[in-house]
C-alpha cells in the first residue's frame, strides 16, 4: 500500500511541474532541438506554425509535442525527419516532409526505435522514403495520418506504414498512397487495422509476413498494384473490407500463401483480376462475402485443403472459381451463384440441383492462358454446357450440393 501510494505521489509531482515550452518566431525558444535541449520527461512542445529545417528531430524524452498550424518539419532529402527513442511519447498536428533516400537505412517521416504506448495521430506525411516505421514497439497508435509519396518504382520508395517485430499495435483511420505497400506487417501480432484507405501504392495495398492472431477490419484497399497479401500467418481476421479494382497480370484482391486457421468475413471483392488467390491454404472459413465483376471469384490451387466456402454471393464474374488439380480438399456450401440455371420445386430457397462453380473454360485457361482467346465464343459456350451435363475434365465433386436460388442480403 504505502509503495502505491508513494508511485501515486510521484506521478502527481510530476504532473503539477510538467511545463510547455513554445516554439517560433515570435517566442524566445526559435528551434525545435533548443526546446528538446529544455524539456524534461512529462514536458509538452508546442511548435508553431512555420518551416523547421533542423536536420533529424531526435526524441528522447518522454513529451508530447504538438503541432499548431501544421508546421513543416523539412528534412531537405537528406535526413531521417523524425526519431523517437523514448516511450509514452505523442506526436500529433505536424506536415512532415522529404526525408532522406536510402535502402540501407530506411530514412523516415517518422520511425519509433524499441518503444512502447508511442502515439502518432493527426499528421501530414509527404514525399518521405519511408512514411511511419515501427521497430520493436509494443502498444503504440497510428491514427487519422495522411501518408502521400510519389513512388514509380518499388525499389525506389518505402512502405507508408511499416511495422517490425511488434506487438499490441493500433492503426486506425489513415489514408496511405503512392508507396511500395499502403502497410506492412512483418512478425507483427495482436495488433489491429481498421478504417485504413490504402490506395494507389506500387506493389500491395496490404502486406502481411510471418504476423500471427491480428485482425483488419472495415479498412478500403483500391487499385493497387497487386492488392493485398497475406503470407506465413495463421489466425487472422478479416471482415468488413473492400478490395477493389486491383488489375494486373498478377493482382488480386486478396492473396492467402500459407496461410492457416483464419476467417474471412463480409468482405466484397469487386472489379479485381481475381478476388481472392489462394495457394496452400488451410481451415479457411469464407463466409458471407460478395465477389462481384471479378476475371476470377476465387483461385483455390490445389495445395489448399479443409478451407470452408459458404455463404457468398458470387455476381457477375468472368469465372466464379478455378483451380490447377483435380482433388476436392475444400467444400462449397450455400453459395449464390447467379450462373446457376437450376430450380427450386419445394419453394425452400435452394436449389433442388447440385452446382458445378468450376467451368470447363476455367480448366482450360488455368492449364492454357492463350484459351481466353475463344472466350464467348459458341464452341466453348457449347462445351460448357456438356461438361455441366456429364462431367468429364471437372472433378464431379467439385459441387455446391445446397445452392441458394436467391441472392444473400449483407
Amino acid at each position: 500500500m504505502k509503495k502505491l501510494i508513494c508511485i501515486l505521489f510521484l506521478l502527481l509531482f510530476s504532473i503539477l511541474n510538467a511545463k510547455t515550452i513554445q516554439v517560433g518566431s515570435k517566442f524566445p525558444v526559435k528551434k525545435i532541438k533548443q526546446a528538446l535541449q529544455l524539456a524534461v520527461d512529462g514536458d509538452t512542445i508546442i511548435v508553431n506554425s512555420g518551416v523547421y529545417k533542423e536536420g533529424n528531430i531526435l526524441i528522447n524524452k518522454k513529451i508530447i509535442f504538438l503541432g499548431k498550424g501544421f508546421p513543416v518539419l523539412d528534412g531537405q532529402r537528406k535526413f531521417e525527419v523524425v526519431s523517437v527513442n523514448a516511450d509514452n511519447v505523442v506526436i500529433k498536428g505536424f506536415k512532415i516532409i522529404n526525408s532522406g533516400y536510402a535502402s540501407l537505412d530506411d530514412p523516415c517521416g517518422i520511425k519509433v526505435y524499441d518503444r512502447v504506448f508511442v502515439k502518432i495521430e493527426n499528421n501530414i506525411l509527404d514525399n518521405n522514403f519511408f512514411g511511419i516505421y515501427l521497430q520493436n514497439s509494443r502498444n503504440c497508435l497510428i491514427k487519422n495520418n495522411k501518408i502521400t509519396a510519389y513512388g514509380k518504382q518499388e525499389q525506389l520508395i518505402g512502405n507508408g506504414i511499416h511495422c517490425w517485430k511488434s506487438d499490441n499495435l493500433q492503426i486506425i483511420a489513415n489514408k496511405i498512397s503512392g508507396h511500395r505497400d499502403g502497410i506492412y506487417f512483418e512478425f507483427v501480432t495482436q495488433s489491429i487495422i481498421w478504417r485504413n484507405i490504402s490506395n494507389k501504392n506500387i506493389r500491395y495495398g496490404l502486406h502481411f509476413m510471418f504476423s500471427n492472431d491480428d485482425a483488419y477490419i472495415s479498412n478500403v484497399f483500391k487499385n493497387n498494384g497487386a492488392g493485398v497479401a497475406v503470407m506465413f500467418t495463421k489466425n487472422v481476421k478479416m471482415y468488413n473490407n473492400y478490395f477493389e479494382e486491383n488489375w494486373g497480370d498478377s493482382a488480386y484482391g486478396l492473396l492467402l500463401k500459407e496461410i492457416a486457421d483464419s476467417y474471412i468475413f463480409n468482405n466484397k471483392f469487386a472489379r479485381n483480376t481475381s478476388g481472392i488467390y489462394m495457394e496452400g491454404t488451410s481451415r479457411i472459413k469464407v463466409e458471407k462475402n460478395v465477389f462481384e465483376s471479378n476475371g476470377w471469384g476465387m483461385k483455390i490451387q490445389a495445395s489448399c485443403m479443409e478451407n470452408e466456402i459458404v455463404n457468398n454471393n458470387y455476381l457477375k464474374n468472368t469465372f466464379d472459381i478455378s483451380t490447377n488439380g483435380s482433388l476436392v480438399l475444400n467444400t462449397f456450401n450455400s453459395n449464390y451463384w447467379d450462373k446457376y440455371e437450376g430450380y427450386d420445386l419445394d419453394k425452400n430457397g435452394v436449389g433442388d440441383v447440385p452446382y458445378h462453380p468450376l467451368s470447363l473454360f476455367a480448366v482450360l485457361t488455368e492449364n492454357t492462358p492463350s484459351a481466353m482467346l475463344l472466350y464467348r465464343s459458341f464452341m466453348i459456350t457449347l462445351l460448357d454446357k456438356s461438361e455441366k451435363v456429364l462431367p468429364s475434365i471437372t472433378p464431379d465433386n467439385f459441387i455446391d450440393k445446397t445452392p441458394l436460388m436467391n441472392r444473400l442480403v449483407l
